[in-house]
């Protein structure tokens, strides 16, 4: 059997005690297992990271950039490789797979252009012969903390942004689908990243645990279940550190009377059940407003979920594949009971899916619920899986109230012709991204991604400008070169002033 080491340093790590299966999602086999590190293993990754970091960081920031240009275009040439590859171990189809891959070297893309994101602020003349400027500086060491959800893009959101501004960065992807995340390593290094600048150790919370308190780690990004997401927040800053937690979602797609119901259900079909509904930012509630725009609805999306082809994530037909292992298929089972005890109408059952020739695969068939209701814990709740459930609301007002009140707040869409019902969405609801005609609105590389309430926990956003403030710090200096001889400054036991 094959077992998955960390990158350390470049090389392989030390034998591991404990070790977590790795599964073939279509076959429900066993096919790998990585080993599960310890504090020691992130020892020895730091202290590479320590020795390689200051001269990262010194090496001008456009020879940086062209590291990054080089891994771009290596994973571009390896792609077919990394989209098989991770579609073995996560069970999304391979077309999403490689979406996976290109929504993650978008951010490669704008890190790329750090010497631009990197420019600081000057003020000539700000006194008397005083010139004050600022600089943009690596924070020194980061850590991320990545879901097996998107095994490619999160971490490049996050160790491509914190290694072009000159840090060197310790991933802990999820130790689901391990393989994906070393081989981008091997692509970095291959690139000319030097040696300790990027590494990857896999563990559980003992790892993460070791992450969260280690003093030499100063920022850390985290993506993944809200509870997670702010023990994370909570232990990291506590250990004074810089720390941005993603957490979970349940996003609304509010349909209005006048929306074309064909496009909305097109998009629907893909933003609810696409990569088995296992995204952040899937899309498992829809609001119609009044109770015909929801019984069309209902109407025309039936026949579109039947119509929905489930397969190994080879078939280029399906639509969607596997979810990522049993324990992850009975935890979304368990929910859709939930739901029909809570007096939900299932409407369509996705339970006891089986594909034939792969009956021990992890395949859950597509659900929707109607007349579900705010106060349904499946409803509070975000259950991950090919599950949409249809919330009627009566009128515009409680449309917007819904994703409003609601917990997460990751994404919304609104479906309309109306221009003034759109605004006026996007402006009242109380959610971090919005979509307008848009089912699944994450933003492109150059703007940022990040959610409100308990769907993210720190003050600053991923990627973006907003990813270049968490991985850099500010130095300001204000700098005076005086004509004269010393003791010319004036009173130098007086505050300094502008005057």
């Amino acid at each position: 059997m094959r077992d998955i080491d960390h990158v350390i340093a470049g090389t392989g790590g030390a034998r591991a005690s404990r070790f977590s299966d790795v599964f073939e999602p279509n076959s429900g086999q066993v096919q790998a297992r990585v080993g599960l590190g310890s504090a020691a293993d992130l020892e020895r990754a730091i202290e590479a990271a320590k020795a390689a970091q200051p001269a990262w960081a010194a090496t001008n920031p456009q020879r940086r950039a062209r590291v990054l240009f080089k891994f771009k275009e290596l994973v571009e040439a390896n792609m077919d490789a990394l989209a098989h590859t991770l579609s073995s171990e996560h069970g999304k189809v391979i077309a999403d797979a490689k979406g996976d891959i290109q929504r993650g070297l978008e951010v490669i893309e704008f890190a790329c252009g750090i010497p631009h994101a990197l420019k600081g602020e000057y003020t000539q003349g700000a006194g008397p012969g005083i010139d004050v400027y600022s600089m943009r500086m690596p924070v020194g060491i980061g850590a991320g903390i990545t879901p097996f959800n998107f095994p490619a893009m999160i971490p490049m959101w996050m160790f491509g942004v914190a290694i072009a501004c000159g840090n060197a960065f310790i991933l802990k992807p999820s130790e689901r689908d391990p393989s994906v995340p070393v081989r981008l390593a091997e692509l970095m290094r291959e690139a000319g990243l030097p040696e300790g600048i990027l590494q990857v150790v896999h563990g559980d919370k003992e790892m993460v645990d070791a992450i969260l308190d280690h003093p030499a780690i100063s920022a850390v990004s985290f993506v993944g279940s809200s509870d997670i997401a702010q023990y994370v927040y909570s232990r990291g800053v506590a250990s004074g550190k810089r720390v941005q937690a993603m957490g979970g979602a349940k996003n609304h797609g509010i349909v209005m009377p006048d929306a074309d119901l064909d496009q909305v259900v097109a998009d629907l079909s893909g933003a609810a059940f696409g990569s088995a509904g296992e995204r952040c930012m899937a899309l498992p509630v829809v609001v119609p407003v009044g109770e015909k725009t929801a019984d069309n609805l209902r109407e025309k999306l039936i026949p579109a979920i039947d119509a929905l082809r489930v397969g190994v994530s080879t078939d280029a037909e399906a639509h969607y594949g596997p979810v990522v292992n049993a324990a992850h298929k009975q935890r979304v089972e368990n929910w859709i009971q939930i739901g029909v005890d809570e007096g939900a109408e299932l409407v369509v059952d996705g339970r006891g899916f089986s594909l034939q020739g792969h009956e021990q695969g992890f395949f859950i068939g597509p659900s929707l619920f109607d007349r579900v209701t705010p106060q349904m814990q499946s409803y509070k709740e975000e259950i991950f899986g090919p599950v949409l459930q249809i919330v009627r609301a009566p009128d515009f007002e409680t449309a917007v109230r819904l994703p409003s009140e609601h917990q997460y707040g990751n994404g919304v869409a609104i479906f309309t012709r109306n221009g003034h019902a759109a605004r006026e969405f996007a402006a009242r609801v109380e959610v971090g991204m919005v979509g307008i005609n848009v089912p699944i609105p994450v933003p492109v590389a150059y703007h940022s991604f990040g959610g409100w309430k308990r769907s993210a926990f720190g003050d600053v956003n991923q990627h973006g400008m907003e990813g270049v403030r968490f991985w850099t710090k500010v130095k300001t200096v204000t700098q005076r070169w005086p004509d004269g001889g010393v003791g010319e400054g004036g009173n130098a036991f007086v505050i300094p002033t502008m005057e």
